[in-house]
């Protein structure tokens, strides 16, 4: 059984604190902390999921005030021992190019695209602590056979938890944190239908076209 790298090890015997992931060059991209506890995104990245919170940006970026702007792949520090990093987030801050994280009291929206591996934090987990670190509205993101189903909850201050604000499928229209309507059905392509050439083009995305003719003299 090998040793775990010394970058692995907590540097004090209570274990990780948020700041900590400041310090942590070797670990992976999209490092979390949970309860004190590193969280590693180990599996590889759907497309699915990658080309859905790139539309999603743009849409939220369009439609966003003045005010707020779209934060993408940002932690927010809920407290000492948890630094989430959602999907998306919606935040008042102030545009920082060299800050790492968010406090609660500066985001207004999180959303969370679910994927095998993160299904239970997304579901449980992290619905609880970003109730309990007073984030106003969540959004939860799952995938119905390819077409993106949104799960909108809303913080119930009295009790300091979320209730369901609706499901959404096809379209959705929300009044908080600001106007929001959204083609849900856009945001992914039709499978099969799309290829990577590697550009900007739709996310990344292009139709499917054939390899350019070459005339060949004999």
């Amino acid at each position: 059984m090998s040793a775990l790298p010394d970058w692995m090890r907590p540097p004090r015997a209570e274990g990780w604190f948020a700041e900590d992931l400041d310090r942590l060059p070797e670990a992976p991209r999209h490092t979390e902390l949970i309860d004190g506890a590193l969280v590693f995104m180990l599996s590889p990245q759907r497309w699915w999921h990658g080309h859905l919170v790139t539309m999603l940006t743009v849409a939220l970026m369009e439609q966003a005030p003045a005010d707020v702007r779209v934060g993408r792949e940002m932690t927010i520090k809920l407290d000492d021992r948890n630094r989430p990093e959602p999907d998306l987030l919606l935040t008042t801050a102030t545009y920082d190019g060299d800050r790492t994280w968010f406090t609660p009291d500066e985001v207004r929206l999180v959303i969370e695209v679910v994927s095998p591996e993160s299904a239970h934090r997304d579901r449980t987990v992290k619905l609880r602590k970003y109730a309990e670190a007073g984030i106003p509205h969540y959004w939860c993101v799952e995938d119905e056979g390819g077409a993106p189903v949104v799960h909108v909850y809303e913080l119930d201050e009295p009790t300091g938890r979320y209730a369901p604000g609706g499901i959404f499928r096809g379209t959705l229209e929300r009044p908080v944190p600001f106007e929001i309507s959204l083609d849900l059905d856009k945001l992914t392509p039709p499978s099969g239908k799309w290829k990577s050439y590697g550009n900007a083009e739709g996310a990344g995305l292009t139709r499917a076209r054939p390899p350019p003719l070459r005339l060949i003299r004999r």
